[in-house]
């Protein structure tokens, strides 16, 4: 289980990709605290740049643009993977992706991916969003659910870390 916060998506996704591919599984929590380099107007710019690509006959057809930062980082590992071959299909079963860390997850213990972390890669006064606001602005709906439950699943591990340290 890898920790999305605090994490580059290109490398992170990279790691994850070569990864799933040599047949291990991957579980990403806290997407929504990934980092992107560049300033958070550019990235919302080139976002707004992709939604505008679509099927002129149909956009029903795709393609498919999600909002979620899960989905997001999703598609990115996806463009690293040969996603039409079986291989690469079986590649992404292995994966999954959450905004938010869910229950089955929250007692697991989490790691970080040194080769991604935006503290150790990123040059110092360099810019750089987060992967959540950037979802918002243009059409992510559960910022508020998901930092709701993050609050109530940080104040039970309060408590449980509490009556452990005793």
């Amino acid at each position: 289980t890898i920790d999305g916060k605090g994490h580059l998506i290109g490398r992170l996704a990279s790691v994850i990709a070569k990864t799933i591919l040599n047949g291990q599984r991957i579980v990403v929590v806290r997407c929504e605290h990934i980092n992107m380099s560049g300033s958070f107007y550019r990235n919302k710019l080139k976002y707004l740049k992709y939604l505008r690509k679509r099927c002129a006959v149909n956009p029903k057809r795709g393609p498919f643009h999600f909002r979620a930062p899960s989905r997001i980082l999703f598609k990115t590992v996806r463009g690293m993977i040969p996603h039409k071959t079986k291989r690469g299909m079986e590649a992404l079963n292995r994966l999954k992706v959450f905004d938010g860390v869910p229950p089955p997850y929250d007692k697991k213990k989490r790691v970080v991916v040194p080769a991604a972390l935006r503290v150790l890669k990123l040059k110092p006064g360099r810019k750089f969003c987060v992967l959540g606001r950037l979802s918002h602005e243009v059409g992510w709906k559960y910022q508020d659910i998901v930092a709701t439950l993050e609050e109530k699943r940080m104040a039970k591990a309060k408590v449980y870390y509490e009556r452990k340290k005793r």
